[in-house]
């Protein structure tokens, strides 16, 4: 394997081996290691040679049915021609000069120009798809220099956090090829995560560390493959406090929008009727597509709902509890009196109601979310001059003094939230 220097760049000059001699038709190759170092040279050369070899492998096979080795073979094969791979449709704006380089630089076979010279020249390989799980299987392997001298142990811990992150997108969002993420996916993944804040009462920085995780595998990915991807991943950090900022809905919005006739025809049954109960209950989302038959008490006297531990378990211990049925909140779960079975096992619930929410304008700002509604019950009882243990029996919040007795019965639970209701 010989290096040589030509001009102020390094080259590998290399015999072509027999085997590829029928889809090489020079006898030597020179391969330019980009460096006008000749230690860098020397550490470049096996692996450009490796490179090559990998394109003469890809040109043999005619049609690898590994769909990313086949568009890396013909990226390489490209810029072993001088050029950098581009799709056809940018080859076909070249200047007219440049794109007569490339058609001159396919080699022919006879009179015929070689299939995969002409398909990596000239940008005609389609491009695979990357999931977010093939994402991280790739980030391993890109990523491979962070694990030089960890133990097994620390590589294991390493990874954990990362998989988790990629895990948790995948159960909100979906396994969607990177290049199909909405900036509306990555607003679901966050409104899950201020969902989970809320519940389980995590600390935003616990979050943002999940969603650096994630972020980082994508860019990542994004940068070494030169997928050129513009990544919607701005605005996925949490600010310190941040789960106390998101505001409530107004009453009017609710009443002439969120309520109005229609508005929410377009969303499936389960989702508008979790929606409409979350209105005058205040209940987590969470909570409300938990509910069975035995939580749902439809003929008591006073129709209600009971937030328990019913083949699940709660996030808090604060979170047991009982909220009168009122209003819409009613009327919407009369129509399931047997809970919600499609939502009950799915994280997909507040996806798709902020897909709807943001298709059909129903935010009422860009910082409104399915959880403000929830932010508005409390909001009304505190306008309403609602005593403070009240409010938190109902929304499942912890008592800031001692708690003494059982607290109200449903009864006079009732009296307040009926006096707010819509």
């Amino acid at each position: 394997m010989a290096i040589k220097k030509r001009g102020k760049i390094y080259q590998l000059v290399q015999r072509v081996p027999r085997r590829y001699q029928p889809v090489e038709a020079r006898e030597t190759v020179w391969i330019s290691l980009h460096t006008d170092s000749e230690t860098a040279a020397k550490v470049k050369a096996p692996l450009a040679w490796a490179q090559m070899i990998e394109a003469w492998e890809a040109r043999l096979a005619g049609d690898s049915q590994d769909a990313e080795t086949r568009f890396d073979a013909a990226k390489e094969l490209a810029a072993m021609r001088g050029f950098r791979y581009l799709p056809a449709s940018r080859v076909a704006k070249l200047p007219r000069e440049e794109l007569l380089q490339r058609i001159e630089a396919v080699q022919t076979s006879g009179d015929a120009p070689v299939k995969t010279e002409a398909a990596a020249i000239l940008g005609v390989v389609a491009e695979p798809a990357i999931t977010v799980s093939r994402a991280l299987e790739l980030f391993w392997t890109l990523a491979k220099a962070k694990t030089l001298g960890k133990s097994e142990a620390q590589v294991k811990k390493w990874k954990s956090p990362i998989k988790q992150a990629i895990r948790d997108f995948i159960a909100v969002v979906g396994d969607k090829a990177i290049h199909e993420i909405t900036r509306d996916d990555v607003r679901s993944f966050r409104d899950w995560w201020l969902e989970r804040i809320e519940t389980e009462d995590l600390n935003p920085s616990t979050v943002n560390k999940n969603m650096d995780h994630f972020g980082k595998v994508l860019k990542l990915v994004n940068e070494e493959k030169r997928l050129e991807l513009v990544l919607p991943l701005g605005g996925l950090r949490l600010e310190e406090g941040e789960k106390n900022t998101r505001p409530p809905f107004s009453v009017d919005w609710i009443k002439n929008e969120l309520l109005k006739p229609g508005a929410l025809d377009g969303l499936d049954a389960e989702a508008r009727a979790i929606l409409l109960i979350m209105v005058n209950t205040g209940a987590r989302p969470s909570e409300i597509r938990a509910l069975t038959k035995s939580t749902i008490h439809l003929t008591s006297n006073v129709p209600h709902i009971s937030i328990e531990p019913d083949g699940r378990k709660l996030k808090t211990k604060h979170a047991r509890r009982k909220i009168p049925l009122v209003g819409a909140s009613l009327e919407a779960m009369r129509g399931f009196a047997d809970g919600f079975p499609h939502y009950r096992e799915s994280e997909g619930l507040s996806k798709a109601i902020s897909d709807y929410m943001t298709a059909n304008n129903l935010r009422e700002t860009p910082a409104h979310s399915l959880y403000s509604l929830r932010h508005s019950f409390e909001d009304r009882m505190l306008k309403a001059g609602v005593d403070e243990r009240i409010r938190r029996d109902l929304m499942g919040h912890r008592l800031t003094r001692e708690r003494y007795g059982e607290g109200a019965d449903l009864a006079h639970l009732h009296s307040p939230i009926q006096a707010i209701a819509l």
